[in-house]
């Protein structure tokens, strides 16, 4: 298996020898490589098992280093980055030839942002190169929130996971571009529509979920256990799948299911951060349970509850 720990050093030893390091943020663990560097980009991809035409995000720990991977960025994105950097916010803007092919799945744009963690900002302020690094799971998995979940999953295939801790967020990054002037969100994370809008104003949202996605994160089938997931009125699924072992997600406490099923409750006192950092982690809990089949219901749709019933309908393949 990796091996476990907080030097920075072994860390950037690793990354400049084209080798893979997993690497806390405050949304999920990424699994890390060199941006500008298309070979160690490829052990991302094979590690995963992640299909070249799913792009991935570029990590740095400033905006002024963001200047020398894109041509520019347009002036509402760069009010959010202002605003929100460091922070679970990935932008969406046209890239420099710097910027292999292979990270953008050969798109002009490339997908930016500077994550909230002082371990890998640390890190990062210490390499001479940014970071390529999706979520640290085999392609489709549950994204990993702890490093014990990347070790798992796939630590004989890495030599080195940062441990920074449970990550405080537990959902990808929002992903935000802008298209024809109009400002879009392509993918539903962190970040929620209100805190977007309140700087920018009135938003599109376009989550794309076809096998030609235009940003990370937007296959229709994604961040799914291999049990299969049921969304609906849990009361009703329970009695459907009567005759099956039951493990169910719900949010508030007003849900009374029966004893038999186990339960896992995102946030009793239905608070939408709590449920956000739980939800990977359930999921995992879940798959790794002696049940057969995962209920659950989908929360309101508002603030975090958006990007939280996004990740159960893509954990659904709805």
């Amino acid at each position: 298996m990796a091996e476990i720990g907080k030097d920075i050093s072994k860390a950037k030893v690793f990354l400049e020898k084209e080798q893979l390091v997993a690497i806390p943020t405050e949304t999920v663990y990424g699994l890390a490589s060199n941006a500008l560097n298309p070979i160690a980009v490829a052990k991302i991809f094979e590690a995963k098992e992640r299909p070249t035409f799913d792009p991935l995000i570029v990590h740095t720990y400033s905006l002024q280093e963001v200047h020398n991977f894109v041509t520019g960025i347009h002036p509402s994105l760069l009010k959010l980055a202002q605003t929100f950097w460091p922070g679970p916010l990935t932008l969406l803007l046209p890239k420099k030839d710097i910027i292999p092919n292979l990270v953008t799945s050969g798109l002009d744009r490339v997908g930016v942002r500077i994550p909230n963690h002082p371990l890998t900002l640390e890190l990062l302020s210490q390499l001479n190169f940014p970071l390529a690094a999706p979520s640290a799971n085999p392609f489709g998995y549950i994204s990993p929130t702890i490093a014990e979940h990347v070790d798992k999953q796939l630590g004989p295939k890495i030599p080195y996971i940062l441990d920074g801790g449970s990550c405080a967020v537990g959902l990808e990054s929002t992903i935000v571009g802008e298209e024809n002037g109009e400002i879009i969100i392509y993918r539903l994370g962190g970040l929620s529509i209100d805190d977007i809008e309140s700087v920018v104003g009135k938003v599109s949202v376009q989550l794309n979920q076809s096998s030609n996605p235009k940003a990370p994160g937007q296959l229709k089938s994604h961040y799914a256990p291999k049990k299969p997931v049921y969304i609906g009125d849990v009361i009703e699924l329970q009695n459907t799948y009567a005759n099956k072992k039951i493990g169910a997600i719900v949010f508030g406490d007003d849900i009374k299911l029966n004893e038999t099923i186990t339960v896992k409750n995102l946030s009793s006192s239905k608070n939408y951060q709590e449920a956000a950092v739980n939800l990977f982690s359930f999921l995992r809990e879940l798959d790794e349970a002696d049940v057969d089949l995962i209920i659950t219901n989908l929360l309101p749709e508002q603030g975090l509850g958006l990007a939280i019933n996004d990740r159960l309908r893509r954990a659904a393949a709805l």
